[in-house]
């Protein structure tokens, strides 16, 4: 199941995954304006990258998605990458794909990866702690440790 870097052409891809995501986690009040979205991932200083999922053999579908930047630990005293959001469109659910997108998020740091989880989402709670995941106590928070 191929993941792969998101590219400036794929910026509306991306801004449409992130209102089905914010409609899916019932926000309907989001605000998203894809000029500057495509500034801030593919401008000359970009603040955040995506990694996007495709379904097998479908190369041409964007099934979902991680949307990253990078964060630092003093405390492990290196990079580590912060997700802010991981969504895989419903249809395209329980194929392996979320786990795919964490995989290679993992593969490209020796930090950790970090996410925050909505309080009551039972689901992807299960599927982090699957996953090895832990939460941060005092926090919903999980950590990913290499």
């Amino acid at each position: 199941m191929p993941v792969r870097d998101a590219v400036f052409e794929d910026a509306e891809e991306i801004c449409a995954l992130i209102e089905e995501h914010a409609l899916y986690e019932d926000k309907h009040d989001l605000k998203l304006d894809r000029a500057e979205m495509s500034g801030y991932l593919f401008g000359p200083e970009p603040k955040a990258w995506v990694v996007l999922a495709t379904p097998p053999g479908r190369p041409d579908v964007v099934a979902g998605f991680a949307f990253c930047s990078w964060n630092f630990s003093t405390w492990e005293a290196r990079p580590g990458i912060w997700l802010d959001d991981l969504f895989i469109r419903p249809e395209h659910r329980r194929h392996g794909l979320g786990r795919e997108l964490l995989d290679e998020l993992r593969s490209r740091t020796t930090g950790r990866v970090e996410w925050d989880m909505q309080a009551g989402n039972e689901k992807a709670e299960a599927f982090y702690e699957q996953l090895g995941a832990e939460p941060v106590p005092g926090w919903i928070r999980y950590r990913w440790r290499p």
